[in-house]
C-alpha cells in the first residue's frame, strides 16, 4: 500500500494536540525527529541505486535515528538480492546484523531474505545454521531441501508428510515431495487424503492432479466427486438417471450444494427426483433440503419456508435458524420467525440482532408489553438495532459515551518504549507493515492499563485504524470522541456540499471503508479513504464533468478521493430514488446486486436489510447508518438524534429502466 507521508504528518501533528490537549509536550515526539526522519526517508529511497559503501557517508544524525537499523537491513537485503560471485562479505553483514539486533522485527525480515538468498545459492550448510522454524511455508520447504542435500534426513519423512497434507499446490516443496516419493514413502493413502482435502476445499483442478496419481480403483469415486463439483447439474442428472451408480454421500451432497448455490431453481426441479432415485428418506434428505432452503432464502424465494420445513431439527444449527427467521420475516410469518429465534443458542439469541427481532415479532403478535420491554432493553446497546428500537418507541437516540481517561504519565512512559518509538516513526514514514510489527512487540509487553492508554497513543499519532482496532480488542467501543475523529473535515465538508450530502454520511462511509487510511488498498483494487476502484472513480469524475480522468495516485489524495466517493454515493442515491439503505448496499456490493434484491412491493426497511444475502453488505449498511448517526450526534452538540427515517419502507423503483449502468464496487 502507498502512503503520502507529508499529508499524514500534518494530520498526525494536529491529532497529537487534539488527543493529549494540555498534557502534550511543547515539542511533540513526532517533531523531535523531523530532520532525521527526512534524511532516513531519502536514504531509504536511494537503497536500490546506492553504492556498496553508502553507509560510510551516513551522517551522525541519521545513525542516531531510531530507524537506522531499518536502513542497514534494507541495504543488506539489496546486497543479498543482487549478490554475485563470493557472497561471504554479504553473508557476514547479514549475520552480524541479526546478532546485533536479535529482538527487532526487522531482523526476522532480514533472516527470511537471507535464507531465500542462501537457498537460491544452494548454500545448505549455512542455511541450516541460520534457519529457525517459521510460519513461512516456503522457507520450511527449503529447510527440507537443505536437510536432504546434507543427508540429515532422520525424522524428515513425517515432517514432509505433514506438509504434504494441504488442499492446494505447494511448489516450494516439490523437491521434498519428490524425495518422499523416490524413497517409497509417498503412499496412496497420503495421495488420497490430499485429494480429499482439495475436494473438500472446492479446489477441483488441484484435486484432479492428485487423483491422476492414484490407481483406477481408488480414483473412480474421487473423479465422480470432482465431476459433481465441476459440472453439478449434468452429473446429478446422470446419477438420477442411473440410480445404481455408486457415489459417496459426501460427494453427492457437495455436488448438490454447489448446484443449489449456483442455480436454486435448477436444484429445486431436481430435488424430488434425486431423493427418489437415491432412495433418500426423510432423515437422509434433510441436509439436501437445508442446502436448497438456504439458497432459496438468499434469493428471497417465496417457497423457501417449504424446504426449511423438510429439515430435521438436528440439522438446524444457528446459521440455519437465522436464515429461516429471515425468510419468515420476509414472508411476514411472524410466529415462525419468533419460534426460529427462540430456538437459537443462548449466545446467539442474546445478541442485539435477535433481541431486536424478538421485540419485532412480539409486537406483530400482539404482545405489546413484551415488545416494549425488549425494545427498551436494547436502547443501551449503541448500534443499528438500538437505533431501530428507538424508532419503534418513537424516542430519539442518545448514545452512551464512556470516555477513556488520558493518563499523561502512562502515555509518557509508552512513548519512550523503544519499540513504540520505532512504531511511531515507521508509521510516519509510511512503513505500515513494519510499524505494526514493532507495535505488536511493544504492545505484548504492556500491562492491561497501559494497553488501554495505547489506544490514545495510536490516535495521537493519527494512526486511527490501529486505535480503533486496539480499542475493539480491549472491548472499548463508546469513547466516541476518541474513536470517531474527523481528521478530514475540510475535504469532507467540501465533498459533501458538492454532492448535496450530509458530511456525517460521508464520514460514516469513510470510517467503514478505510478507517481513515489514506493509503488503503483492498483485495479488489479499491483505493483510498472512500475505497474507489479506478473504473468507479472515472464514472464519478465524469458525473462531476471533470475533463481529467483520475489516476491511481489521485485516489490517494484525500480531497480527490473524498470528492469522488461522495459523488459516487450521490449517484447511487439518485439511482435508487433517495433510498439510503439501497445506496449504501450499492456502494459496498454494486447496484446490480441491489437491483436483484429489490422487493416487488414496499417492504419494511429493517426486514429488507436483514435479508441482504451478503453478510458483509448487511453489516456494512447497518454500521454506516450507526456511524453517521454518531457523527451527527457529536457534531450537533450531543443532542438526541431521531432515527424514524430508518423505518421508511424500501420501495421498488418507479423508473422502468435503471438510470445508470453499474459494476460492483467490491468483491464479496
Amino acid at each position: 500500500m502507498r502512503i503520502r507521508t507529508g499529508i499524514l504528518a500534518i494530520h498526525c501533528a494536529a491529532a497529537l494536540l487534539l488527543a493529549y490537549g494540555s498534557t502534550a509536550c511543547a515539542v511533540s515526539p513526532a517533531d523531535t525527529y523531523a530532520e532525521a526522519r527526512k534524511a532516513f526517508q531519502e536514504a531509504y529511497a536511494r537503497v536500490p541505486t546506492d553504492k556498496p559503501d553508502a553507509a560510510l557517508h551516513d551522517s551522525q544524525l541519521l545513525k542516531s535515528y531510531p530507524l537506522y537499523p531499518y536502513l542497514q537491513a534494507a541495504r543488506i537485503r539489496q546486497a543479498l538480492a543482487t549478490v554475485t560471485g563470493d557472497a561471504g562479505v554479504v553473508d557476514q553483514r547479514a549475520g552480524d546484523f541479526i546478532i546485533a539486533y536479535p529482538q527487532l522485527p526487522v531482523s526476522r525480515t532480514l533472516r527470511h531474505a537471507w535464507l531465500d538468498s542462501l537457498a537460491h545459492r544452494e548454500q545448505w550448510n549455512l542455511f541450516v545454521l541460520v534457519y529457525k522454524d517459521t510460519a513461512s511455508e516456503a522457507l520450511r520447504c527449503e529447510s527440507f531441501t537443505a536437510r536432504i542435500n546434507l543427508g540429515k534426513t532422520q525424522g524428515l519423512a513425517s515432517e514432509i508428510a505433514t506438509m504434504w497434507l494441504t488442499p492446494r499446490s505447494l511448489p516450494e516443496c516439490d523437491g521434498a515431495f519428490t524425495w518422499l516419493k523416490e524413497n517409497g514413502l509417498l503412499s496412496a493413502d497420503l495421495i488420497e487424503r490430499r485429494a480429499r482435502l482439495a475436494l473438500d476445499g472446492g479446489n477441483v483442478a488441484f484435486a484432479r492432479q492428485m487423483i491422476q496419481q492414484l490407481p483406477p480403483e481408488r480414483a473412480a469415486a474421487l473423479n465422480l466427486w470432482a465431476q459433481l463439483l465441476d459440472t453439478s447439474e449434468k452429473t446429478l442428472d446422470a446419477l438420477i438417471a442411473s440410480p445404481q451408480t455408486p457415489v459417496e454421500p459426501a460427494a453427492l451432497l457437495a455436488g448438490w450444494t454447489h448446484l443449489a448455490r449456483a442455480d436454486p431453481q435448477a436444484a429445486k426441479a431436481r430435488y424430488a427426483p434425486l431423493l427418489q432415485a437415491r432412495g433418500l428418506g426423510k432423515e437422509a434428505a434433510s441436509p439436501y433440503a437445508l442446502a436448497l432452503a438456504l439458497a432459496l432464502a438468499w434469493d428471497r424465494e417465496p417457497d423457501t419456508l417449504q424446504y426449511f420445513d423438510l429439515v430435521a431439527a438436528k440439522d438446524m444449527d444457528d446459521t440455519a435458524l437465522e436464515w429461516r427467521a429471515r425468510a419468515a420475516l420476509w414472508a411476514k410469518a411472524w410466529e415462525l420467525a419468533a419460534n426460529s429465534i427462540a430456538a437459537l443458542s443462548q449466545a446467539d439469541r442474546q445478541t442485539s440482532r435477535w433481541r431486536y427481532w424478538a421485540a419485532r415479532t412480539s409486537e406483530q403478535l400482539g404482545e405489546a408489553a413484551q415488545a416494549q420491554q425488549l425494545y427498551t432493553g436494547l436502547l443501551v446497546d449503541d448500534n443499528y438495532y438500538s437505533g431501530m428500537a428507538a424508532a419503534h418507541l418513537n424516542r430519539p437516540v442518545m448514545p452512551h459515551p464512556q470516555p477513556l481517561p488520558v493518563e499523561p504519565q502512562v502515555l509518557s512512559r509508552l512513548e519512550r518504549i523503544p519499540s513504540m518509538e520505532r512504531a511511531r516513526e515507521l508509521f510516519l514514514c509510511g512503513m505500515r507493515a513494519e510499524a505494526l510489527a514493532e507495535w505488536q512487540q511493544g504492545y505484548e509487553s504492556l500491562s492491561e492499563d497501559a494497553r488501554l492508554q495505547a489506544i490514545h497513543l495510536a490516535s495521537g499519532w493519527g494512526w486511527y485504524d490501529q486505535a480503533v482496532q486496539v480499542a475493539a480488542a480491549q472491548h472499548i467501543y463508546n469513547d466516541y470522541v476518541l474513536l470517531y475523529p474527523r481528521p478530514f473535515d475540510a475535504e469532507v465538508n467540501a465533498a459533501a456540499e458538492k454532492a448535496q450530502l450530509a458530511p456525517e454520511m460521508v464520514y460514516g462511509v469513510m470510517r467503514q471503508e478505510s478507517l481513515y487510511r489514506v493509503d488503503a488498498v483492498s483485495s479488489a483494487g479499491a483505493r483510498g479513504l472512500m475505497q474507489l476502484k479506478p473504473s468507479t472513480a472515472e464514472r464519478a469524475a465524469r458525473a462531476l464533468h471533470s475533463s481529467h480522468a483520475p489516476t491511481i495516485e489521485d485516489l490517494f489524495v484525500p480531497s480527490i478521493n473524498t470528492s469522488l466517493g461522495a459523488t459516487r454515493l450521490r449517484m447511487l442515491l439518485d439511482q435508487f430514488e433517495g433510498q439510503t439503505p439501497l445506496a449504501l448496499a450499492g456502494y459496498n456490493a454494486g447496484s446490480s446486486a441491489v437491483r436483484r434484491w429489490l422487493p416487488a412491493q414496499p417492504l419494511d426497511a429493517d426486514i429488507w436489510i436483514e435479508n441482504v444475502p451478503f453478510n458483509e453488505t448487511r453489516a456494512y449498511v447497518q454500521r454506516v447508518l450507526w456511524h453517521s448517526l454518531t457523527f451527527t450526534w457529536l457534531r450537533r452538540g450531543r443532542e438526541p438524534q431521531p432515527t424514524t427515517s430508518w423505518r421508511e419502507p424500501v420501495r421498488p423503483l418507479h423508473a422502468s429502466e435503471d438510470r445508470m449502468a453499474d459494476t460492483a464496487h467490491s468483491s464479496t
